[in-house]
């Protein structure tokens, strides 16, 4: 039986909403580009951070021909925790990649 959605599901996400943004624009700011590319619709992205993210989605900060856009892109499914958000943001790369690869 999947979980539903509920605060404290939320809450779990939302904790380790920072050390999963700093990762992510550290280590994987060509994976939030990519983000936004596929999933945000902002074709030109040439730079993005990611702000935060929850059981939700995730709000990004997309650089696009010196403008600034802020995105917001929802998963597929509520976050249960850390594992599932880093199991998601690894899928979403290969998605992305797919996605981008076929246009």
């Amino acid at each position: 039986m999947s979980e539903s959605f509920s605060p404290e599901v939320s809450d779990r996400v939302a904790e380790v909403s920072d050390r999963i943004c700093e990762h992510m624009n550290q280590d994987h700011a060509d994976a939030i580009v990519l983000y936004a590319r596929a999933f945000g619709g902002v074709a030109n992205a040439n730079a993005a951070e990611m702000l935060k993210i929850d059981a939700q989605g995730m709000d990004l900060s997309v650089q696009d021909n010196g403008a600034t856009i802020s995105l917001h892109i929802a998963f597929d499914h509520t976050l249960a925790d850390a594992e599932d958000a880093h199991r998601t943001l690894v899928d979403l790369v290969r998605q992305a990649r797919q996605q981008l690869q076929a246009s």
